[in-house]
């Protein structure tokens, strides 16, 4: 059995020991006999653990439009469907937790012209492979809509809240999860170019803006989980976020980016950000993460959007280097108690800013990274084999937090495996 010592239970190291979960599970037949000494065969099919990767692609694999095969415009090929169909189905063997895009200049471009179709396609489909959907963003600067800038500043709060309400409560039991709003330290400082979002900001400061869209995406959904996010880790956000939580936001986890273009961070940085960030008790998730599997931006680049180059090749050394990395990566933070989940930005290299930043290449192919991560998810952190029932019809399941199937004399019941109890036996009838 993985990860097991014995057939009574599995041995995982004490870092780890707050991912796991023991309870006694006792077998009975149809008419409430024992099951003693009898053969049962348990297996992990969902962790609790939210690993994630962007999941872009799946629009285009679940799109209802034939492409194009060809961009006159760019004069370049488009991949037909079955090529995103396939990136899917890769993207399926490793992640259950998948964020897909509702920028509003790209899911609104028209006001009242709303995408909502291809955003729900893509969500049903990613949810009925087991897979936690969260929407991004619900507020931002950033990618906004242009329509907006028509409007005062007291129409553009009260449009921005009614998007929320109605994004929110459409997506109501397929999207649960939703960066609320999106790089508020910068926010109302940002000059690259008038937004409607950074008007706003700057009329109401940060802490009253945080808080109308968190209030309007609880009302919404009082059951959604709601994160800040934010790729300023400095002093600055935790500040706001202290008095975001003074104010009463309603803030359910703290999003953190580390988008290291500029090469990885490393252990003593990513434990100070650990530190630093856990004084709330909240839940942290590492939302937004690319690493590099090619030449490293330059240190001298302030703005990671300032980089521009026309080829941004992948290379053997550099692919290696990104999956020792992204093993460390994943390591330290999966051992972290406050850590609840981890994105991959980019599952295929060339997306944002043309870096290879992806774990599989532009053409598809899985790279080292990829496998290593399906390695430790799917067979190091995994829970699988047989047990025996004890004379009580008894077994003691001591695995990895999640959604299991047990099979019993060729019956498979779906249990899950989310706490402690020495006291309380769950009873299984097959």
């Amino acid at each position: 059995m993985t990860n097991t010592k014995n057939m009574g239970g599995f041995t995982l190291s004490s870092s780890l020991a707050h991912r796991k979960a023991v309870r006694k599970v006792r077998f009975k037949d149809s008419e409430g006999n024992i099951l003693s000494n009898t053969s049962v065969q348990v297996k992990l099919v969902n962790h609790q653990f939210l690993f994630g990767c962007g999941a872009f692609d799946s629009l285009s694999a679940t799109s209802e439009v034939d492409m194009e095969k060809k961009d006159v415009i760019h004069n370049k090929q488009i991949p037909e469907k079955s090529f995103f169909e396939d990136r899917v189905d890769k993207w399926l063997e490793v992640f259950n937790y998948g964020t897909i895009p509702f920028y509003w200049g790209g899911f609104e471009p028209k006001e009242g012209e709303i995408l909502t179709d291809s955003r729900m396609r893509a969500a049903k489909m990613l949810q009925k492979n087991n897979v936690k959907v969260k929407g991004h963003p619900l507020c931002w600067h950033t990618a906004c809509a242009d329509w907006l800038m028509d409007y005062d500043n007291a129409t553009i709060l009260q449009k921005q809240l009614d998007r929320i309400h109605r994004d929110v409560t459409a997506f109501r039991g397929v999207v649960d999860m939703w960066d609320v709003i999106n790089e508020v330290v910068i926010m109302p400082v940002y000059d690259r170019y008038d937004n409607a979002i950074t008007r706003i900001c700057k009329d109401l400061g940060r802490v009253r803006l945080v808080k109308e869209v968190f209030d309007a995406a609880k009302s919404a959904n009082p059951d959604a989980t709601l994160l800040i996010n934010d790729f300023n880790l400095s002093e600055s956000y935790r500040i706001l976020i202290d008095g975001c939580l003074n104010a009463g936001v309603p803030i359910s986890a703290i999003g953190i980016q580390t988008h290291q273009h500029q090469g990885y961070m490393g252990r003593e940085k990513l434990e100070d950000i650990l530190e630093r960030f856990s004084v709330f008790g909240l839940p942290l998730h590492f939302t937004e993460n690319t690493l590099v599997s090619g030449d490293i931006m330059p240190k001298d680049i302030v703005d990671l959007n300032d980089y521009q180059v026309d080829e941004w090749p992948s290379t053997s050394e550099g692919e290696e280097r990104q999956m020792r990395e992204w093993s460390e990566m994943y390591r330290i933070l999966f051992e972290h108690p406050l850590v609840e989940a981890i994105t991959g930005w980019d599952f295929a290299d060339g997306a944002w800013l043309g870096a290879p930043s992806g774990f599989i290449r532009k053409d598809n192919t899985t790279k080292p990274a990829y496998h290593e991560l399906k390695r430790l998810i799917r067979e190091e952190w995994n829970t699988e084999g047989e047990l025996r029932t004890d004379e009580y019809g008894n077994v003691i399941l001591d695995g990895f937090k999640g959604e299991y199937e047990i099979t019993v004399h060729g019956k498979t019941i779906k249990f899950t495996l989310n706490k402690n109890s020495n006291d309380d036996i769950i009873e299984i009838t097959v």
